[in-house]
């Protein structure tokens, strides 16, 4: 059986040239239109999705090659766009930048696995002529070559026809609008990068005005036509979510906010129940918790807080100490450490359930795509057991963990991941779709803690 899903890509020359503005003015745009937009996001990255997810009022997800198969990926986009009425991708860097230099795993790779057409976003400030070969050049370097038009990002309006008869003359490629200049809409970023979708003042009122500006200035009736000729993807069923058989604590705050939407929905087919809690509101965890996920995000930004919430982390040092199920990825890892000191050099008390005191960096420590390795058995399986996963932080440790051998694609190797009972935590992000034994082993480590504390879900 197989699906129609009208989809496109938004790639673009480089980063910087505005994709993910282009992209929320085309979401804003379309839902404006009262259209069900699906979005996904090539590559790891949780703050874009965030922008998307608030947009078009579902959870964005993620189309990476490094951690999905061809058909894993296409099984992915049929099942979580069963429901809509067309799908928009946003690439990552420019639209050939993958691994090690190479095309590997980038935005091309996604646009050829799922046949996606594409639209180039482009800025051509300085730049008159030169900018068709620049895209000539985006044209002809790689076959086959979905790109079928262009989108002009930072052109004053009266400039929108100078450099569309340009572009159409020399690529034979149409040029199917322009998003002009906005400064009300201007994007903070900080060292992980845009601030997140919760912290953007008014950002209603920016989303608004950029769908406004989008149904005036873009060919929206062309852009559809485009994504319509994408063709059908197997009809996949939808992920089961059962009878909840134990209680999962999600920290979910201003500093842990960095869930990829899978990994949520994947721990829910496994039999979880997601319960929210805040590190640094709630003066106590959930009651009746199997398992405890401490994602990524800032907690950096919010060290006074965190550590002086005394009568919350005394719950969950008292919950760790029966033995629940713990995970903290990346920010959550911090967390659970002994210490941590911001860029002011203040050091502060935090959870104190691994070993090891953080410190906040002005550079990025590690960055990228990594294979870990399982040295021992783990809440997440077995000696061995082997996942794709991602790093991206400004912060170091002195004990970063060897539970897991961690590994480039360039072949270089190093320790990481901290294990202690049934407490893990590292730097690493993981994706659990690229292995999903990881949650299923988590999952049954929760309910072996449910059967032995007598709960009831």
């Amino acid at each position: 059986m197989q699906r129609t899903i009208p989809r496109l890509l938004i790639s673009a020359v480089g980063s910087g040239t505005g994709k993910t503005t282009v992209t929320a003015a085309l979401l804003s745009a379309l839902c404006a239109r009262g259209m069900r937009v699906q979005s996904l996001k090539c590559g790891p990255d949780y703050i874009d999705p965030m922008f998307h997810s608030h947009i078009t009022g579902r959870p964005a997800y993620h189309a990476d090659p490094f951690f999905l198969s061809r058909s894993a990926m296409r099984e992915l986009v049929s099942r979580v766009s069963a429901d809509a009425d067309c799908t928009i991708f946003e690439g990552a860097m420019g639209y050939y930048d993958g691994i090690g230099g190479t095309e590997q795993a980038s935005a091309y790779t996604v646009s050829d696995w799922l046949e996606l057409p594409t639209l180039l976003v482009v800025n051509p400030q300085g730049m008159g002529c030169s900018i068709a070969a620049v895209c000539r050049g985006f044209q002809t370097f790689r076959t086959p070559n979905p790109i079928c038009g262009i989108l002009l990002n930072g052109v004053r309006r009266g400039m929108a026809a100078y450099y569309r008869e340009i572009l159409e003359r020399e690529t034979g490629l149409p040029v199917l609008g322009c998003l002009p200049q906005l400064s009300e809409v201007q994007l903070e970023s900080r060292h992980l990068g845009l601030m997140t979708a919760g912290e953007v003042s008014r950002l209603d009122e920016k989303v608004r005005l950029l769908g406004k500006t989008a149904e005036e200035t873009m060919q929206l009736d062309q852009i559809l036509e485009l994504a319509r000729k994408a063709p059908p993807l197997p009809e996949v069923p939808l992920l089961s979510k059962p009878q909840p058989s134990f209680r999962l604590g999600i920290a979910q705050d201003r500093a842990f906010c960095f869930y990829y939407a899978e990994n949520l929905e994947l721990l829910e087919h496994y039999g979880a129940e997601l319960v929210l809690f805040s590190p640094l509101e709630d003066a106590a965890l959930p009651e009746n918790l199997d398992g405890l996920y401490f994602g990524g995000g800032y907690p950096e930004l919010y060290l006074p807080q965190l550590s002086g919430n005394m009568s919350f982390l005394e719950s969950l040092r008292q919950a760790a100490e029966t033995g629940i199920p713990i995970w903290g990825e990346c920010g959550g890892f911090l967390y659970l450490q002994q210490s941590m000191a911001g860029k002011d050099g203040i050091r502060y008390p935090m959870a104190g359930l691994l070993s090891g005191d953080a410190s906040l960096g002005e550079r990025l420590c590690r960055f990228g795509y990594v294979t870990l390795t399982a040295r021992q058995d783990t809440v997440f399986g077995k000696a061995g057991a082997s996942i794709p996963a991602h790093e991206f932080h400004y912060a170091d440790s002195t004990a970063n963990g060897n539970a897991f051998l961690v590994q480039r694609p360039n072949g270089k190797t190093w320790e990481a991941m901290q294990c202690r009972g049934n407490i893990i935590g590292g730097f690493p992000h993981l994706y659990f779709l690229a292995n999903p034994e990881f949650p299923m082993q988590f999952a049954a480590a929760c309910r072996a803690y449910r059967k032995k504390r007598g709960g009831i879900c």
